[in-house]
């Protein structure tokens, strides 16, 4: 399957993206994740992607669509994948059904995660990160068991830039004038799926497998 995890920052897609790709056997491409991987290395590129993302901007298309297209090409994403994070506009939806095309593929779902604006706030503000192994935790719904301390390798959180307050405002916004047009671009092409995204993960994830017939 080849699946597509739209939504908001916040709206969990991550989560249920990991178990989704699992749960299916394909790769799960995340966007994000490649581009805080690439500011931590401080290439040329790291250091272009580190501007954007501490103001709350998108990274611009043509580094975005390089980075992805070339994921699509390594690791058996050939054969599907789950999106989490890309595309966030038109123009970023034209490329990869270009590049699909080109393997004589296609999309077979589109998921929108449904969850309203305070809830975001309240979770991305609330979230620390371990900058070792990626774990995540939050202040209210997931907090370490040391304040401050990662449970897995005692490593000390951080509250990442974009997940302050003022950033994810900005990203929300940003979010609203850019990607909220793909839903009705994949709603016409009769691949959107509707998953309400409040709630335990577990019951996220199953009504996420409900929505595609998994």
């Amino acid at each position: 399957m080849r699946i597509i995890l739209l939504g908001p920052p916040g709206a969990g897609k991550g989560t249920q993206a990991v178990r989704l790709a699992q749960h299916l056997g394909v790769p799960h491409i995340a966007t994000g994740d490649m581009f805080r991987q690439a500011v931590e290395s401080a290439s040329p590129l790291g250091r272009q992607v580190a501007g954007y993302m501490e103001q709350g901007e998108l990274v611009p298309n043509e580094l975005t669509d390089a980075v992805m297209l070339e994921r699509l090409e390594q690791d058996g994403a050939r054969e599907g994948f789950v999106l989490d994070g890309y595309p966030r506009n038109l123009d970023q939806a034209a490329v990869l059904d270009e590049a699909l095309a080109r393997q004589g593929a296609s999309l077979d779902h589109v998921v929108k995660f449904m969850v309203t604006g305070p809830e975001i706030v309240e979770r991305l503000a609330g979230r620390w990160v371990c900058p070792a192994c990626g774990t995540a935790y939050h202040l209210v719904s997931k907090p370490p068991r040391t304040p401050g301390v990662c449970d897995l390798d005692g490593t000390p959180l951080v509250h990442r830039d974009d997940d302050k307050e003022e950033t994810v405002l900005r990203r929300l916004e940003v979010f609203g004038r850019q990607t909220k047009p793909l839903y009705d671009h994949f709603a016409e092409r009769g691949l959107l799926r509707e998953v309400d995204a409040i709630g335990s993960a577990d019951d996220v994830f199953d009504r996420l497998l409900k929505a595609i017939g998994a």
